[in-house]
């Protein structure tokens, strides 16, 4: 199967709420304002609580407590309220899957270590809608959890990384040239997910593609801090690490175990947000 039918059966299968595409809708409409957003939010319980958890988390340390949806798009503004919403939705889209295919814990683990990356670099860049990147970070191998639905046992061995061989050379040569950025970038499309946080997702390898942006060079860099990160035992220090990913950036390797310290205390508490194993309990 190419990447394109992988994604096209996971579009059938795997469906976003209704909310998501009343938010676009209503974000795409000049005559809605906030409080339209707020009462989309708040006819789903789930999705409420979950973007008030998020406003009054790590990932924003306000001072004040925040108690209401609408209070919470005031703050965080529409579209990054919007890019949260994906985020959730995404997530707990996955939430029915074999886990004993792969370790998802890490699977999960790994998307928060590279999301909370991509926020810390965006805002240490100054970008507008940071979150709009991490929400790129939190998705970018969404095409595993594809392959586990379709393809348990490829999924299986695309998971058996080792020094000698990353998770990309493994899906080339298993996928037939594809990887799993292709799939998870194919299907997020599908959904009618915006262009800027599909990008990144597409491109985040490095070995393939020349970032074209900033948001594109924070992925690559992220994706590989990420990927040695959650995989000491595998990969030493920075092993994937190349010196012209963080010197696009305009940084120093010292910078980038500022950066790993800054996520690591965040992590746990994102993760608990987003991974859809700890929120069906929470």
């Amino acid at each position: 199967m190419h990447a394109l039918d992988y994604a096209s059966e996971a579009k059938d299968i795997f469906v976003l709420p209704d909310s998501v595409l009343q938010i676009k809708r209503l974000i795409d409409d000049d005559a809605s304002g906030m409080d339209d957003i707020a009462n989309v939010i708040n006819f789903d319980p789930a999705l409420t609580v979950q973007i008030l958890k998020i406003a009054n988390s790590a990932l924003y340390k306000f001072p004040n407590k925040i108690e209401t949806v609408s209070k919470a798009i005031q703050i965080i503004g529409t579209n990054s309220v919007y890019d949260l919403v994906v985020a959730f939705s995404i997530c707990r889209t996955f939430e029915e899957l074999d886990s004993t295919v792969i370790d998802l814990e890490r699977f999960w683990e790994n998307a928060v270590c590279c999301a909370l990356l991509c926020k810390y670099f965006a805002e240490r860049k100054k970008l507008r809608e940071p979150e709009r990147i991490f929400v790129s970070g939190l998705l970018h191998n969404v095409g595993e959890l594809v392959m586990i639905r379709f393809n348990p046992d490829i999924a299986k061995k695309c998971a058996q990384i080792n020094e000698n061989e990353t998770p990309l050379d493994l899906q080339l040569k298993l996928l037939g040239g594809a990887s799993y950025a292709d799939i998870g970038s194919t299907l997020v499309q599908m959904w009618g997910i915006p262009e800027s946080i599909i990008t990144p997702i597409r491109n985040q390898h490095f070995s393939q593609h020349q970032a074209e942006d900033v948001e594109q060079q924070i992925m690559q860099l992220s994706y590989i801090l990420a990927l040695d990160n959650c995989n000491p035992e595998i990969y030493s220090g920075h092993a994937n690490l190349e010196v012209e990913l963080y010197e696009k950036l305009g940084l120093e390797d010292s910078d980038l175990d500022v950066a790993l310290s800054h996520v690591g205390m965040q992590s746990l508490s994102v993760l608990a947000m987003f991974n859809p194993a700890a929120a069906s309990v929470m």
